[in-house]
């Protein structure tokens, strides 16, 4: 066979035309799987070789219906460390690379896995999609709102498969919850409430130093501007800081959201957002996020979508860390992304079909990737987790930390994508670029 991308691309849609079955069922309509052995795997480019693609790589490396071709991330202690990991599952090694250009040039490579701090996501993702390569991009795909309609074009203008990494799209356990929901027995969903309830460390902040040897630091940075070294805008703690990451209701509270945003059933961005955050506890916190916050969000057909963060609550609320309440004219449902869901009907609150008193095996992450790698295989551009999906929910991560940021309540058009009469939010919709880093051209 040839090592041309339209080759391959011929190659892979036939095998799983032929092996695909049609019946598997997800939260979103259907996993699809097929025959392994019956088809050559599809090529990956690991980029971004941090805590999470840790998780994906184990999961991936064990398949046959997939081959982890390149590991590429700017730190090569990372490198290292992600083909130990492939060494220890007994798979085949993996190119290395600081740049991930190496990949995106590779004519064998099907597709890539982003997993890098969010302020690379979009320039990465873009580039890819116009290199001819599907993205499966960890969550949030997008680091400020305007970068999200971006990725959409691409995705339609490219034809590439899009998935964001919200596993519980995929879960056994959201396919039934979704069944109970479609066949109303809440009846009709009014109020949707996530909540991400854990406890948080103080992180003091730390003076500057030097980046680890052999890191190309620069190149991390990318298109945010550059500052000197700080191990807290590094590794893992990157997180707290708008330059790179979009602190809790981003990191760990686009999971909720996202599922607060599939519960309720929206399926456009809401025209009202009000916010409030504080510090509750975390003084001295190196942070420049709030350690709480809670937004509601207004639809305009009157629906609300509320999210809430806490980071002092050990034994979070309703039972789990991370959930949702979906609240309906009959009764209400709580869920949690954990893999449970229980139902409560009618004035008196009385029990109705619960699910996931065993966890484990309910979070999704083997059936996500399942559906990214079919759909790559067989050119279905609709996903669990697809650029539009994903869009919806970032977009509540980016309109709450504006409207906190700005007047704490603020309108918003969602035909035109916009704040209306408001250009101080509407400014922070987007960024700036650090040259030559940033979206690409052919965005």
């Amino acid at each position: 066979m040839k090592n041309d991308v339209s080759n391959r691309r011929d190659f892979l849609q036939r095998a799983g035309e032929v092996t695909t079955v049609a019946a598997g069922a997800t939260a979103l309509g259907g996993v699809h799987s097929w025959a392994a052995s019956a088809a050559e795997p599809v090529h990956l480019g690991i980029i971004g070789c941090g805590g999470i693609m840790t998780h994906h790589v184990k999961g991936l490396a064990p398949r046959d219906d997939a081959k982890i071709a390149w590991l590429c991330d700017v730190d090569p202690a990372q490198v290292a460390r992600m083909a130990g990991v492939i060494s220890a599952a007994g798979a085949r090694p993996a190119k290395r690379t600081l740049k991930y250009e190496d990949v995106l040039k590779d004519s064998n490579v099907d597709a890539v896995i982003i997993a890098t701090p969010h302020h690379w996501h979009a320039p990465i993702a873009l580039e890819a999609m116009a290199a001819g390569k599907d993205t499966y991009i960890e969550k949030p795909i997008s680091h400020v709102f305007n970068e999200g309609p971006l990725i959409i074009e691409a995705a339609k203008k490219y034809k590439r498969v899009v998935q964001q990494g919200s596993q519980m799209r995929s879960s056994p356990v959201t396919a039934k919850a979704r069944k109970l929901l479609e066949d109303g027995i809440i009846g009709d969903i009014k109020v949707a409430r996530a909540w991400t309830a854990e406890t948080r460390n103080v992180v003091k902040p730390v003076p500057d130093s030097q980046p680890p040897s052999g890191c190309d630091y620069d190149r991390w940075l990318g298109p945010a501007p550059k500052r000197p070294f700080n191990k807290h805008r590094f590794h893992s703690t990157w997180r707290m800081y708008r330059d790179y990451g979009n602190g809790e209701i981003g990191d760990d509270g686009i999971h909720d959201l996202d599922m607060a945003a599939w519960g309720l059933g929206v399926d456009s961005l809401p025209k009202q957002i009000t916010a409030r955050g504080s510090r509750m506890m975390l003084h001295g916190h190196a942070s420049e996020y709030p350690d709480n916050m809670h937004v509601q969000y207004e639809y305009e057909d009157g629906r609300l979508l509320i999210y809430e963060n806490y980071p002092f609550t050990s034994y979070g609320l309703h039972g789990f860390d991370n959930g949702n309440v979906f609240y309906g004219t009959k009764g209400y449902m709580i869920f949690s992304r954990r893999g449970a869901f229980s139902v409560f009907l009618g004035h008196k609150g009385e029990p109705g079909p619960t699910e996931g008193k065993d966890l484990r095996g309910q979070r999704g992450y083997t059936e996500h990737m399942s559906d990214f790698l079919d759909a790559v295989r067989t050119r279905r551009v609709e996903t669990a987790a697809s650029a539009q999906k994903a869009h919806f929910s970032c977009s509540l991560v980016h309109l709450g930390e504006i409207a906190y940021r700005t007047d704490g309540r603020v309108n918003f058009d969602p035909a035109k994508g916009v704040f209306i009469d408001n250009d101080i939010a509407n400014g922070m919709l987007t960024k700036n670029y650090r040259e030559p880093f940033g979206l690409p051209e052919t965005a």
